[in-house]
């Protein structure tokens, strides 16, 4: 069709006479009035209803805006809560982890202590056991009372004294 009009508008120019004089001319020119009186039709209609538009489009993104925020919301409850659960799973691992640890250390320092000579609560605890009961005999054999809180008073008195500093 656009090779008609080009030879058409060739022959016309040729021959003279104006284009838009034709009929085929007289129809371009009134299709062109057509799409022109369309386009502003839609316009005025935009404008008159743009209004309106504009409002529900605002309503329309308020009422996604919540949802998506509800969701992100539901989301991030979600992961705290997934990430409350790792902690305590840590800190339950990296606890029993801390006793093992306490463990060695507390046997090897006994173990030490013992290398070295020093006694333990256990061997301090069994000698005081053996000193009230040889005690206890001795008061039997010489038919005296014991002397454990003559004893007793002694430790507690050694425990006031004043340290000599150098």
């Amino acid at each position: 069709m656009v090779k008609k009009l080009k030879a058409m508008a060739e022959k016309q120019a040729a021959g003279g006479s104006k284009l838009f004089d034709s009929p085929l001319g007289s129809q371009v020119k009134e299709s062109a009035q057509q799409i022109w009186l369309a386009g502003l039709g839609a316009f005025s209609r935009a404008q008159a209803e743009g209004g309106k538009v504009f409002e529900a489009l605002v309503k329309e993104g308020a009422s996604l805006q919540k949802k998506t925020r509800g969701a992100a919301e539901d989301k991030i409850g979600e992961v705290a809560s997934k990430m409350t659960s790792m902690a305590g799973e840590v800190q339950a691992k990296y606890g029993q982890h801390w006793d093992k640890l306490e463990t060695i250390f507390e046997e090897r320092t006994a173990k030490a202590l013992g290398k070295l000579g020093v006694p333990s609560a256990k061997d301090v605890q069994a000698l005081a056991a053996r000193i009230d009961d040889l005690a206890a005999q001795l008061a039997k054999l010489t038919g005296k009372a014991p002397a454990a809180k003559k004893a007793a008073a002694r430790k507690t008195a050694a425990k006031r004294a004043p340290r000599k500093t150098a």
